[in-house]
C-alpha cells in the first residue's frame, strides 16, 4: 500500500465463501488470453506511490519490458486502496475480474477463505523459483497457517518513527524516543505554538488496527484465540486501545483535527513541519514528493514499554506489506504465474522495492546497497526482528472494520473532549465484538 490503506466495510468473509468458490476473474479469451496462447493479462496494482499516475510511470516501463520477455500484453490498472478491497470482493462474484491483482498482507486470510485465488503449493511455488527465496516472515502473511497461501509476497514493510530533526533540536531534544514514556515525555516540549508531537490517522480504520495491534502484543494480547475467536474486550487489548487514544486525549500530543484525518494527511502534516513525528510504513518517497530533503528528517523503531524492540512484549510493529494475486479461474493461468515469476524476480524485486522505499520479500534482492539506507534499515531490522503478522483468520477484513470503527469513534471521543475512560472503551470494543458474532 501507499503506506495505509482506507478499510471498507464488507460482507462476512466466510458467509461469501460457499457463493465465491469457484468464481474468478480474468481475461476472456476474446482478448486473446488462454492457457493455450496467454496474449493478454489484466493486472490491477494497488496504489503504492504518491499519487495514480506515479504509479502508472513506473510500472508501464517494466510492464512493456514483461512483454518483450514474453510476448503477453499486460493491461494495468491502479487501484486506490480506498476502493481495491471492494473491487476485488464484486470481482469475486461477479466474475469480472483481473488475471492478477495486488491485495493487502492483511487481506489475505480473508479472501483465501472465498477459494477464489490460486493456492500456492509447493508446484506453483516451482513455477516462480521456490517458495525458499521469499523471506519466511513474508510468506507467513500470505495465508492462514497450514494452507497453501493465497499469495506471494512482492513488497515488504514495517512501520518506523519518523521525526523531524529540526523540530527536535529546536525542543532541546537529542534523538528521538526509544519508549513510549520517553515519547510522551518529548512530545509535551514539542506540543507548543500549534504544532505538536505526533500524527495520526483517526478516520484510517486500517492505520487504527496495525497501531492497537502492535500495542496489545506490548500488553501481552492478540485481540483473538488461539482458535481464532475474538477476544476485543481483554484487559490488554482495551489497554492497548485506550493507550493510543490517550496520546490526544490525556497526554494532548496530537491535534484533535488528527481524529478525522483518513487520505495520509499526517504526512503532509509532518512534511510542512506542523507536527514533529509520525508513525508510517516506507514513508520516504511521499516526504520528497512533499519538498522534504532527505537531512531534514530521520527514522527510529516504533517505541517499546521499556528496553529494545524484540519479540513478544517488545514487537512494535506488524508485518505490512502487499502480496500480488492469481484469480484461481483465471483462463490465462499459465500467463499469469509468469507475471508474478517476473515481478518476483530478483532484479524486479530491486527495482521496483528501491522506487517505493519498501523492502523487497526476495532475500537474494535485499542484498542490493540501497537497502543500507538508514530509513531502509529499520524497517529491514523490524522485519527481521521485532514485526508480528496480523491474525491471519478469515474475518480479518470486518476485524479491521469492526475494531478500526471502534477506534475511530473513541478519537472523536477525545477530539471533543468527551473522557475517554477504561469503561467506554471496552463498552466500544464489546459493541465490535458484537458485531462480529452477529
Amino acid at each position: 500500500m501507499r503506506g495505509i490503506r482506507a478499510a471498507a466495510v464488507v460482507t462476512l468473509a466466510t458467509a461469501l465463501a460457499a457463493t465465491l468458490t469457484g468464481c474468478g476473474g480474468g481475461t476472456s479469451t476474446d482478448e486473446g488470453g488462454s492457457n493455450d496462447s496467454p496474449k493478454t493479462l489484466t493486472y490491477w496494482a494497488s496504489n503504492q506511490g504518491p499519487n495514480i499516475e506515479a504509479d502508472k510511470k513506473i510500472l508501464t516501463p517494466e510492464l512493456k519490458k514483461f512483454e518483450k520477455e514474453t510476448g503477453i500484453k499486460v493491461k494495468l490498472e491502479v487501484v486506490p486502496w480506498s476502493d481495491l478491497l471492494t473491487r476485488i470482493l464484486a470481482a469475486t462474484t461477479s466474475g469480472q475480474g483481473p488475471d492478477v491483482l495486488n491485495i493487502g498482507n492483511t487481506w489475505s486470510a480473508s479472501l483465501q477463505a472465498t477459494g477464489a485465488l490460486l493456492p500456492w503449493d509447493d508446484k506453483n511455488f516451482e513455477a516462480i523459483g521456490g517458495r525458499d527465496r521469499f523471506v519466511d516472515s513474508a510468506v507467513a502473511s500470505a495465508g492462514a497457517e497450514g494452507q497453501p497461501p493465497a499469495a506471494v509476497p512482492l513488497y515488504s514493510l514495517a512501520y518506523a518513527l519518523y521525526y523531524n530533526k529540526q523540530m527536535f533540536a529546536d525542543a532541546g531534544i537529542d534523538g528521538p524516543p526509544a519508549t513510549w514514556d520517553e515519547l510522551v515525555a518529548d512530545g509535551k516540549k514539542l506540543s507548543k505554538d500549534g504544532k505538536w508531537a505526533l500524527g495520526a490517522e483517526g478516520g484510517n480504520l486500517s492505520n487504527n488496527i496495525h497501531q492497537v495491534f502492535a500495542l496489545g502484543q506490548q500488553h501481552g494480547d492478540n485481540f483473538f484465540d488461539e482458535s481464532g475467536k475474538p477476544t476485543f474486550t481483554t484487559d490488554g487489548n482495551v489497554a492497548a486501545v485506550k493507550q493510543y487514544v490517550d496520546f490526544m486525549a490525556k497526554d494532548k500530543i496530537i491535534a484533535p483535527g488528527n481524529a478525522e484525518y483518513a487520505q495520509n494527511q499526517s504526512l503532509t502534516d509532518f512534511a510542512k513541519g506542523k507536527t514533529a513525528m509520525v508513525l508510517w510504513q516506507a514513508a520516504a518517497s511521499t516526504f520528497a514528493s512533499q519538498g522534504m530533503k532527505p537531512e531534514d528528517w530521520g527514522a527510529a523503531p516504533v517505541p517499546v514499554p521499556s528496553g529494545a524492540p524484540g519479540a513478544g512484549a517488545q514487537v512494535n510493529s506488524m508485518v505490512a506489506g502487499i502480496n500480488i494475486a492469481v484469480f484461481k479461474n483465471t483462463k490465462n493461468i499459465e500467463g499469469a504465474k509468469k507475471f508474478v515469476k517476473f515481478m518476483t524476480s530478483d532484479g524486479e524485486q530491486k527495482l521496483l522495492n528501491k522506487t517505493y522505499g519498501s523492502i523487497p520479500p526476495v532475500a537474494a534482492a535485499q542484498s542490493d546497497p540501497a537497502f543500507a539506507a538508514p530509513d531502509l534499515k529499520v524497517l529491514r531490522d523490524t522485519l527481521a526482528n521485532s514485526a508480528a503478522p496480523l491474525p491471519q483468520v478469515p474475518e480479518e477484513s470486518q476485524f479491521e472494520t469492526a475494531v478500526g470503527t471502534a477506534v475511530k469513534d473513541l478519537w472523536a471521543d477525545a477530539a471533543s473532549g468527551t473522557p475517554v475512560t477504561t469503561e467506554s472503551v471496552k463498552k466500544r470494543l464489546d459493541k465490535a465484538q458484537q458485531q462480529m458474532q452477529q
